[in-house]
This record gives structure tokens, C-alpha cells and sequence, in this order.
């Protein structure tokens, strides 16, 4: 069930700075921390065709980790965040996470970035009972770990509740879309929604003209370009990670098409806002930098934080979106839950997010629903002069900004 932004209980002012203290992240608060670390084990892609994403979540990790130290840390203790890079590979991923528990004994893991890595961490996991937040899983029906807890709030059924709801945005302009031209990687989280996304186009009337699949990594999208401009589509749907979406529309570039319409999944946000290919590009997102997501103090200081770290790190897009607001939330539920709790027992903190939630930079998130998934609070997001705007649902929409459909 997609529930409106207007339909969720928003936090006081007062709860927002409660919130941010009780995770560690005060735009005010100095304490100290002492004794040993509180270690928090993880991997993340910073190399391999995830890195461009992987990097986002680094940054991410790096300016929670060093404000929630200057806040208290963990239970009054510094954080510090053991990171291994798992090259974008599912079965590095495993490896690593085992190695973690096992011979970095490590106190607390936290997932990686993309769904097959997060469910390479989520058996090992499993395997030692360890609790394990998690930023950006994609197919919730794989995830039968009691203790595992997603920051990414897309709800139980979203190759469902995400396909309709960005038909419903479409849609809304009064634009006729008549045929889709579906062209998706096989990596398991855009397959999955692009497969949803068949049966929810079928639903609604819209002819898909094409449905193409290409292994995850691919690097040639000629053969790919040339059947999307014969298909000839009112909608280009395409189920990227990373770079994909750019490298779909370089190659179209060259034989001369350009998509009339145009919607990725989970495509690298600098890189598509800023090619003069992304203009008017459709995406998804949880969070952006822009109302109603930074109306609070903590949110504000994120977005400062952040930039100027990928500015430092001569990152060429510097603007918080989907990517950074997951990795955070991420951060926020576990560091919250040892505060609340004051408890590294996996046991403990997975019965109290499960009773409690958490109030994270993305919103409230539940996990009280199937499988400890709460509401879908996807949004549709698009280009427009180069950034990165809200479109859809309305109630949440940038102000003075609508969906633009050829």
C-alpha cells in the first residue's frame, strides 16, 4: 500500500533534534566519547560497475560516522567503521562479511550497497544471528531474515506499488502513453521491478512495443539502441543500475534517436542530470534535497556536510539525493536503536526497531508490516534544467514544478 506524504504523522521540530541526538547527528551537540570503539562492520562497491554508486554511500558513511562521533559516538563510545571493498561482487561480498564476524570480530555489520551484495551479507547474517541494516534492497520477498531491516522504504510489493505509481504520475499529465519500450540489466533488483513493470503497463492499457534484457556489466548498448529506435516507443523504460541509463542513451545518441519519453530505475543521479541526454529523464527517489525532505535542522546539515565532502573529493554531482538519503537512514536506524536500547545485543535492538521503527532523514520508517517492511514512500523524480526535481505524487512535488510528457 503506497500511503501519501500528506497521510504521514511528520515529527516536531523538537522530535527532529531529539531524533538527530539520540542517532549521534546534532547540528549543536559536542560530547565526548570514550574507551574502546564501537566497531561496525561493512562493505560497499568501490570498485567494479557499482563503484560510481558505492562511492556515494562511502562519503555518506564517512560524514555520519565522524558527526556522530562528535555527538557521543555509540553508548559514549567513538564509532569506528571497518570497510572492506567487495568490487561490486555478490560472492566477495559473502567472504568479506564472514571475515568481518569471524576475524575482525567486529561488534555490529551494516549492508552493502545493491540488492545481490545486500543478500550475499544477509546470509551470513543469518548464519551468526547478527542484526543487519541494510540501504538499498530491492526484491523484499527474498528478504526472510528476522533480523534484517531495510533504510530504503519501498514497501512489501513494490514491483507493484512503484509501477503504478509512476504510471499514475505519467499519466496525470493528460499525455497518452500508448506503447513502452522496456529494456532492463538482469541484475536482480531492476529485472524484478522491470518485470513488474510489464504486467503493470499491460494493466493499464499500454502496448509494450519491445522488452529487452542485457547481462549486468554489459559495456556495447549499440545492438540495445537500435532496437529501442525501432521499437520506436512513447516511453523508454529501463530497469538501470549505475551507468547503464547513460550508456543506453550515448548509444542512441550515435544513430541519431533520442527517446520520447524516458524512465530509469536506479540509474548513477549525477551522471544522468548532468548530460545534456538526461533532459527530462524520470527516476525514483526516497529522499532529495528539497522540500519537504530538508525542512529540518538535521536534514540541512546532512545536505552541507555532504557536499562539501564530495566536493573534496572531486565528486562531479555534489547534491544529497535517493542514493545518500538511504545510506543515511541506514546509519541512523542502527546507531538510533543502540542509543535507545543502550545495547549492542543483536537481539534487543531487532525487537526494538521491530516494536518502534525509526524516524529517519527519509521519514518514519516501519517494520512492523511482512517481513519487517513498512509503507512505499517512492516519489518520481525528473530532470528539468539540468537538476533533479520532484514531480510526483503532487503533495510532495518541488513547488512550482510538474512532469514534462512528449
Amino acid at each position: 500500500m503506497t500511503i501519501s506524504a500528506a497521510k504521514i504523522p511528520q515529527p516536531s521540530r523538537r522530535d527532529l533534534i531529539a531524533m538527530a541526538l539520540a542517532a549521534g547527528v546534532g547540528a549543536d551537540a559536542r560530547a565526548q566519547t570514550s574507551g574502546a570503539p564501537v566497531r561496525v562492520g561493512g562493505t560497499l562497491s568501490l570498485t567494479g560497475p557499482l563503484a560510481a554508486t558505492g562511492a556515494i554511500h562511502k562519503i555518506v558513511g564517512d560524514v555520519f560516522v565522524q558527526q556522530a562521533n562528535k555527538a557521543g559516538g555509540m553508548l559514549g563510545r567513538p564509532i569506528e567503521w571497518v570497510l572492506l571493498d567487495d568490487q561490486s561482487k555478490p560472492d566477495l561480498a559473502r567472504t568479506l562479511y564472514e571475515r568481518l564476524i569471524t576475524v575482525d570480530k567486529v561488534d555490529l555489520i551494516i549492508g552493502p550497497y545493491a540488492t545481490a551484495n545486500i543478500l550475499s551479507a544477509m546470509s551470513v547474517a543469518q548464519r551468526y544471528n547478527k542484526i543487519l541494516v541494510h540501504s538499498t534492497f530491492g526484491i523484499p520477498k527474498l528478504a526472510t531474515y528476522e533480523r534484517h531491516f531495510p533504510g530504503w522504504p519501498i514497501g512489501f510489493t513494490p514491483e507493484d506499488s512503484v509501477s503504478n505509481m509512476a504510471i499514475d504520475g505519467i499519466l496525470s499529465t493528460g499525455k497518452s502513453i500508448k506503447t513502452v519500450a522496456i529494456v532492463t540489466s538482469k541484475f536482480p533488483s531492476v529485472n524484478f521491478l522491470a518485470a513488474g513493470a510489464r504486467e503493470a503497463f499491460k494493466k493499464r492499457g499500454v502496448n509494450e512495443a519491445a522488452f529487452i534484457e542485457f547481462e549486468f556489466g554489459a559495456r556495447d548498448f549499440g545492438p540495445i539502441a537500435a532496437r529501442v529506435r525501432e521499437a520506436n516507443a512513447d516511453l523508454l523504460y529501463m530497469g538501470a543500475i549505475g551507468l547503464e541509463g547513460n550508456q543506453l542513451l550515448e548509444a542512441m545518441e550515435k544513430i541519431n534517436y533520442t527517446p520520447k519519453n524516458h524512465l530509469y530505475l536506479y540509474p548513477a543521479p549525477g551522471p544522468l542530470s548532468l548530460s545534456p541526454l538526461g533532459k527530462d529523464a524520470l527516476s525514483l527517489t526516497i529522499y532529495e534535497d528539497l522540500p519537504p525532505f530538508n525542512t529540518n535542522p538535521m536534514a540541512a546539515e546532512f545536505a552541507k556536510l555532504y557536499r562539501e565532502a564530495c566536493a573534496k573529493a572531486g565528486m562531479p554531482f555534489v547534491d544529497p539525493e535517493t542514493q545518500a538519503g538511504a545510506g543515511y537512514s541506514a546509519w541512523q536506524i542502527l546507531t538510533g536503536a543502540v542509543n535507545a536500547t543502550k545495547s549492542l545485543d543483536d537481539e534487543t535492538l531487532t525487537q526494538h526497531l521491530k516494536k518502534n521503527g525509526a524516524q529517519t532523514i527519509v521519514g518514519k520508517v516501519r517494520f512492523d508490516g511482512p517481513q519487517n517492511y513498512g509503507d512505499d514512500l517512492m516519489r518520481l523524480k525528473q530532470v528539468q534544467d539540468g537538476k533533479w526535481v520532484i514531480v510526483w505524487p503532487r503533495e510532495v512535488a518541488t513547488p512550482g514544478k510538474t512532469i514534462v510528457v512528449k
